[in-house]
Parts: C-alpha cells; sequence; structure tokens
C-alpha cells in the first residue's frame, strides 16, 4: 500500500473498529430519498461518531430486485455529501466497474477525491443485478477480466502521466492525461465480495477487502486466509443491524445480519473487532433514522 488518503485514514488508520453507516439513511428502499433530510442525517451520523458514508452504486432500478439504492448517482451524491460534512469519510460500496468506462471512473472519482479533500474511499465490485449487463452491452461471463482490465486502469491513469496502456476498454498512447489527479496521487480500491476473483489476487491487487456479513465461523475461517495472503490489509464488512426498543433484547436473524437489542450488539461488534474486522457498515431502519444513529452513536459505538 503505497497511499493514505484522509478518507482511509479516517476509517482504517487508528486503533480498533470504526464503524460507517449506508445511504440512504431515511426508509426510501424503492424511491427516491428526500435529498435534504438524507443530507442532515449524514451531518448527525458524523456528529455521533460514524466514521464513514457509503453509498451504492446502482445505475438502473429493477423494480424485483426491491431496492433502489439511494437512486442517485453515486458520484454527483457522494459530492453532495462532502460539501455539507466535515471530515468523515465518504465512500463508495460499491462502484460496478463492468458497467461503466474506466476513464469516466478514474476521471469522476479523482475529482470527488478532490473536492472532498482526500476523503473518498472506493468499494469496487462486478454487481449483482442481471438485466444490467444486456442494458450495458455487457456480457455477464466478462465481468471478472473487465474487473481487472478496471483496477490496472485507475490505477495506472492516477499514478501516471499521460500514460500507455489498453484494454478491451479503448487504448491511450501517451497523447492524453487525466486531470484532475487524486489528492494523495491514488485512491484506495477495496474488492467487495469475490468480485469474480481469488483471494489471492485480492490479497495483492486490493488495498483492502469489502465482505458481506457472514456466520461467525465462516468469518473466521475468511478471516484467517486473509491475513495469511494480506498481511494487514484491511477488512471491512456489511451487517444488517435492526436496534430492538429494548436494549436487552435477543438476537433475530435477519437476511445479512440481525435485529437485537444495544446491548447485544455491543457483544457481537466486541467479538468481531477480536476476530480482526476493521470497519463494519451498519444499516438504519425504520421511521426514526435520527434517533436510531444517535442510539447507534451512543448505546453501540460508544462502548465497542
Amino acid at each position: 500500500m503505497d497511499h493514505r488518503n484522509a478518507g482511509y485514514e479516517r476509517v482504517f488508520g487508528g486503533e480498533g473498529m470504526t464503524f460507517g453507516v449506508g445511504f440512504p439513511l431515511t426508509d426510501s428502499r424503492e424511491e427516491t430519498p428526500p435529498v435534504g433530510r438524507e443530507t442532515e442525517l449524514a451531518a448527525r451520523a458524523e456528529s455521533v461518531g460514524f466514521d464513514a458514508l457509503w453509498a451504492r452504486d446502482v445505475p438502473l432500478y429493477w423494480p424485483s430486485f426491491g431496492d433502489a439504492g439511494q437512486s442517485f448517482d453515486v458520484w454527483p451524491w457522494l459530492t453532495h455529501v462532502a460539501a455539507n460534512t466535515e471530515e468523515v469519510a465518504i465512500g463508495t460500496a460499491s462502484v460496478v466497474l463492468p458497467l461503466r468506462h474506466p476513464l469516466h471512473v478514474a476521471k469522476s472519482a479523482a475529482t470527488v477525491d478532490r473536492l472532498s479533500e482526500g476523503r473518498l474511499v472506493m468499494g469496487v465490485a462486478t454487481g449483482d443485478r442481471d438485466p444490467e449487463y444486456a442494458a450495458f452491452g455487457v456480457e455477464r461471463e466478462e465481468r471478472g477480466a473487465r474487473f481487472r482490465e478496471s483496477i490496472e486502469l485507475l490505477r495506472t491513469a492516477w499514478r501516471e502521466e499521460f500514460p500507455e496502456i489498453e484494454g478491451a476498454w479503448g487504448e491511450l498512447d501517451g497523447e492524453l492525461d487525466l486531470v484532475p489527479e487524486p489528492v494523495e496521487g491514488s485512491i484506495p480500491l477495496l474488492p467487495t465480495g469475490n468480485a469474480r476473483q481469488s483471494t489471492e489476487w485480492i490479497a495483492e491487487h486490493g488495498d483492502g477487502w469489502f465482505f458481506y456479513h457472514l456466520p461467525e465461523r465462516t468469518l473466521e475461517s475468511y478471516l484467517d486466509e486473509w491475513r495469511e495472503l494480506a498481511g494487514e490489509k484491511p477488512y471491512a464488512m456489511a451487517v444488517r443491524t435492526e436496534l430492538a426498543e429494548d436494549p436487552t433484547a435477543e438476537p433475530e436473524q435477519l437476511h445479512l445480519g440481525y435485529r437485537a437489542g444495544s446491548e447485544w450488539f455491543v457483544d457481537y461488534f466486541r467479538t468481531l473487532e477480536e476476530m480482526g474486522v476493521d470497519h463494519v457498515l451498519v444499516s438504519v431502519a425504520g421511521e426514526r433514522p435520527a434517533k436510531e444513529l444517535e442510539r447507534l452513536g451512543d448505546e453501540v459505538i460508544d462502548a465497542v
């Protein structure tokens, strides 16, 4: 790892596990969320102790999937969020590289990084909504190769002046340069899930690994392999969280997470920290997101 921007340092540079939260922060899963309210909640999340705000990249709405993400395109949305927060990291969780031209990604990401004064951290993925591939003229079987080529181009375009590189996306012959450059010369990239790659490839080419919720026994085996292959590179994971009103409530299994009282979540996150998880992306559920953010900050984050 040869770069550490402000966002990466905020999330991974200190002692102990950090917490992030993902958009939308309001209960808007299948429609465009209210901009003003989302902005207020983003600033509130920063003030109660969250270290990162994460936005998903969902190019097109597929009703069968039942989730439109935060609906706004990830680059202008994160620029807006950066303008309304101070120091919290802003992240993509995650940019679907096979569906975007990597030169557009390189320029957009570098622009957001500049405008946020180096707070951008990028989760990158191959996508999971099947109809999108046909819409963009991408063969599903090519996702893994496109992902690798995109990573190579992003790093080259950010680090080299007037680069020479070619791939299925096109060719740079040394006559063109990318501006602006990221604040620290590059932007941290965290492959998300398996991204159609081997763990060895992710350990070598990623600046960390972003994964989904796993049962603890499975997670332990993943972390053991990751540390063996990647050394001290960070491991981040997303966990669906629903806080019960009763802080002593026992856990109920949800898809990719739990509903439980704050006391149980404190013990659970302490266990994840002991296992070697560096960052957790949690969710806000229900009709009172501001109250839930405050409870997560006061009853969970502060206690962990």
